[in-house]
């Protein structure tokens, strides 16, 4: 995160424009808008600025800037357009400790101004950093277009009620429940036709139903598929589900940009199972889901990929169904679909593989629980989750029972994120590759991975190097 983005309360706060043209201007009005009090120093003020001057609602101070003009300021904005000039209102203004703006020039800003959506008391800032500012723009326009602009309205009338709803529910969760209901229903709705009156009534209508409702109030649980790593494959019910959630329960092989988007004020609760690393065990976090949703609180279960792939989303469910608590189920983009995609890999191909079969590398101790005759028949796509350490003898059973030793295979870590690598071989090989390879990883065997120099997109450049190098330090 390049720049923290914060809303600053201006209002008769002294702030300083440099320079008199149309940019300086624009920046100005915004600093006046927001309630500033606003102070000039040019030698050539446009016409609008001479307006400004003679009104009363910007100061002119001087024609030429000094450093000592920034002692009384809060924020200054340089825009004179002449780099030298604008380079001492930096430098004088990081001295004093001054946020500065230096326009066009990111280099020489403490703070930068947004793209803004005006909803007011809804504001929505939009920013690159300085990169692309056009960008930012376009982005801009794409939501002014989509943002209704009774939103402020709606805002207005629920701050004003804010303290009443406090008054009759006083737990936080219950009082967002509140909200969320409100802003998705006939209150909404009643704001966007201008019933302000009637919305009020609905807001006490809906709040003396809830308070009835509260003591019989119980939690549900979301058992959610997080997919194989990157956000961009998140169904959008998961998202939806992750932004109400009061609790989310979370794997390792969830990832940190996906854990981004859960609500900031949710509890996080990390209950995954890796090796080398504290694990929670499955009953402790049975008892989480539970607990939280006995509570009456909203729960989300994260998992990697699909729950029901692997991923013990079935005991799970049999356990809240037992508690009888209410459950719901989103599934995700499998690993085993998700990485292979992005790797260039088709699952099945009518030349290389008429089938796929899906497997775990992690069984259970007593017993072996894997037919090794069925998966090493020819002509179909053999994909193992978590075999990273039983590589060799994987590796083994499928030679033993007929599997070709140079079958190709491909071993890829951390599917569909950035950090994705792929290395590939033959079957005699696994044991070799798996070496150089990290969990989570996804190991696939069969004729489909020589497809995978043809159709593979993911990473580009820099990915397709890895690959090479992969390959490479087995030959």
């Amino acid at each position: 995160m390049d720049y923290l983005p914060i809303f600053t309360d201006l209002k008769k706060r002294p702030c300083l424009v440099v320079g008199g043209g149309d940019i300086a201007l624009r920046k100005a009005r915004m600093l006046i808008k927001a309630g500033a009090d606003v102070s000039l120093i040019t030698d050539n003020a446009n016409s609008e600025f001479s307006q400004l001057i003679e009104q009363g609602v910007v100061k002119h101070i001087a024609d030429q800037f000094e450093p000592e003009h920034l002692n009384p300021v809060f924020l200054a904005i340089a825009a004179t357009e002449n780099r030298e000039i604008d380079g001492r209102v930096y430098q004088a203004a990081n001295q004093r400790q001054v946020l500065v703006n230096v326009v066009d020039d990111p280099k020489r800003c403490s703070f930068i101004i947004p793209s803004i959506v005006d909803r007011s008391p809804i504001m929505i800032a939009i920013s690159s950093s300085g990169k692309a500012p056009v960008l930012a723009r376009l982005l801009r326009e794409k939501l002014e277009a989509i943002l209704p602009q009774h939103l402020g309205q709606m805002a207005n009338i629920a701050g004003g009620f804010r303290q009443t709803l406090k008054k009759r529910i006083h737990s936080f969760s219950e009082r967002r429940h509140f909200w969320e209901k409100a802003f998705n229903g006939r209150f909404a709705d009643l704001v966007a036709v201008g019933k302000e009156r009637r919305a009020e009534q609905e807001l006490h209508h809906l709040m003396t139903q809830q308070s009835a409702q509260q003591s019989q109030t119980r939690g549900d649980v979301a058992l959610i598929g997080a997919g194989p790593g990157d956000p961009g494959l998140l169904t959008l019910r998961a998202l939806q589900l992750m932004q109400q959630a009061d609790v989310v329960l979370y794997d390792y092989l969830v990832s940190d940009e996906i854990m981004e988007l859960a609500r900031r004020d949710a509890q996080l609760v990390c209950v995954g199972k890796k090796a080398g690393f504290h694990s929670v065990p499955q009953e402790t976090t049975n008892q989480l889901l539970v607990k939280y949703a006995q509570q009456g609180k909203k729960v989300v279960r994260m998992k990697g990929g699909d729950p029901f792939m692997f991923g013990r989303g079935g005991e799970e469910l049999e356990v809240l169904f037992e508690a009888n608590i209410p459950f719901q189920v989103v599934p995700g983009i499998t690993a085993a679909a998700g990485a292979t995609a992005y790797a260039g890999i088709p699952l099945t191909h009518r030349d290389h593989a008429q089938s796929a079969i899906f497997i775990t590398g992690h069984e259970k101790k007593e017993r072996n629980t894997v037919n090794w005759k069925a998966a090493a028949v020819g002509n179909q796509t053999l994909v193992i989750y978590m075999g990273l350490m039983k590589s060799s003898h994987i590796q083994q059973q499928l030679i033993k029972h007929g599997r070709s030793a140079n079958t190709p295979i491909a071993i890829i870590e951390r599917g569909t994120q950035a950090t994705q690598k792929v290395f590939k071989g033959q079957l005699h090989q696994l044991a070799q590759l798996a070496e150089n390879a990290a969990s989570p990883s996804l190991i696939v065997i069969g004729e489909v991975v020589t497809l995978s120099d043809k159709l593979h997109w993911f990473g580009e450049h820099d990915a397709q190097l890895q690959r090479m190098d992969a390959v490479a330090n087995l030959v």
